[in-house]
């Protein structure tokens, strides 16, 4: 059995208190279950508890077994000098403080109502599944899950803005370079994000700021920088590339050394780097006011204006530099903006308004249902469980519920793992 679950049994108070004693037989009247602690010390924090009439306030803290106490040294650790109960499913040692006086101990072992240890079972112990509770998981009432998801989906944005805050300190708390890498990796996908985010990386931004204000400068500085211009073609586009670059190195003083090469590999032809590339390169330097545009846009419709950018006219009749194909404006599909929206745009947004005290997390809740949903094996298996609407903000949600909750076992702490446990 986890410690965890004795938390919850202790902080719900869900076990029987009918004839309550400790382990010496001195009677027990629960007051106050305490504060839960989740940093360093005791389990719960400012208790009150009588014990045989006289009252006690200070700490409580959990163990398994008794003896745990010492498994976890924390007979050397002054923060448990003033615990007042010991709670353990099995009592198998007394406990001592230091001057020699015994720790009262409260033992849950046959306090336990069966069905609720059945329930946890279920959860814990079972055979491993998709998550642990998909067998009753199409029984939680829609408007708690809905409740539960929307803690999710903002859950899931301050993760992400956590990682944007870090991001935004190497660039000197510089928003608009921030921007261009976030879009760098978003334009990556996840084949090629984090080598798009290395190029993006690998550039001063004051350089990437003064090249974004000619496309073919600008498009030199990204293929230099991924190492698509180290060969030799007989191509006129290529040559000047390659012209531009090495003026670029030069003046400029860059390397790719620490650049991760984008991959080809099992890509679609749409979402080859090449492309992927100068798509990136027309955004930028055709949208000069982008990061503003960005914060004040709202509406799907409005991004769909915005990020309304092809290749350049080179690409047009071919995905690499040698082999050509039929001639079309390779553009940016509306699916592939939303997966920009979702990844790049509803996360900087986020990141912007938090960082200046704005809570715009309902606005952009509004953005994601509105945007259709990433299509992931994920989201299928949680389609099979029970249907919801194919919206960005449910998958983003399913996801962080999945990935940060179930594959974690922090059932405990969600509402749907709560609901399993209250079963009948």
């Amino acid at each position: 059995m986890k410690e965890a679950f004795l938390h919850y049994l202790w902080q719900f108070q869900k076990f029987s208190k009918k004839h309550l004693v400790t382990t010496a037989g001195e009677s027990i009247e629960i007051l106050k279950v305490g504060e839960h602690n989740r940093n360093s010390g005791p389990d719960f924090l400012l208790a009150q508890v009588s014990l045989d009439g006289q009252l006690w306030a200070g700490n409580v803290e959990i163990h398994v077994k008794s003896s745990d106490w010492y498994q976890h040294r924390h007979q050397n650790d002054p923060n448990y000098d003033n615990v007042i109960l010991h709670v353990v499913l099995e009592h198998d040692a007394e406990v001592f403080r230091k001057d020699e006086t015994i720790i009262p101990t409260l033992q849950l072992k046959e306090r336990i109502p069966q069905q609720l240890l059945k329930n946890y079972n279920v959860l814990f112990l079972e055979k491993k599944r998709f998550i642990p509770c998909e067998n009753q998981f199409p029984e939680v009432d829609p408007f708690v899950l809905d409740h539960w998801l929307g803690r999710m989906y903002v859950e899931r944005l301050e993760t992400k803005y956590r990682w944007i805050l870090q991001e935004l300190q190497e660039t000197q708390n510089n928003w608009e370079a921030l921007l261009f890498k976030i879009l760098a990796k978003g334009f990556g996908l996840k084949v090629n994000g984090e080598a798009f985010h290395s190029i993006a990386k690998s550039v001063p931004f004051s350089v990437l700021k003064k090249g974004g204000q000619e496309l073919l400068e600008f498009e030199a500085l990204l293929f230099g920088q991924a190492g698509f211009l180290e060969r030799s073609l007989p191509i006129g586009y290529y040559k000047e590339l390659q012209d531009k670059y090495r003026y670029s190195k030069i003046k400029w003083g860059i390397s790719n050394e620490m650049v991760t090469s984008p991959k080809f590999f099992r890509l679609r032809p749409p979402n080859f780097p090449t492309l992927r590339l100068s798509q990136l390169a027309m955004l930028w330097t055709s949208r000069p006011h982008l990061f503003s545009e960005i914060i004040a846009a709202k509406t799907k419709e409005e991004f769909y204006t915005l990020f309304d950018v092809a290749a350049s006219d080179f690409w047009d009749d071919r995905y690499n530099f040698e082999i050509e194909s039929s001639k079309r404006r390779k553009g940016l599909t509306k699916g592939f903006i939303d997966l920009l929206l979702i990844n790049a745009v509803i996360p900087i947004k986020f990141a912007y308004a938090k960082h200046q005290g704005k809570d715009v997390s309902e606005a952009l809740a509004t953005l994601a249902l509105s945007i259709k949903a990433e299509k992931n094996s994920l989201m299928a298996r949680f389609q099979e469980l029970r249907t919801f609407e194919s919206t960005a903000w449910h998958s983003q949600a399913l996801l962080q519920l999945k990935n940060e909750h179930c594959e974690h076992l922090n059932c405990l702490n969600c509402v749907v793992g709560n609901f399993v446990l209250k079963q009948s």
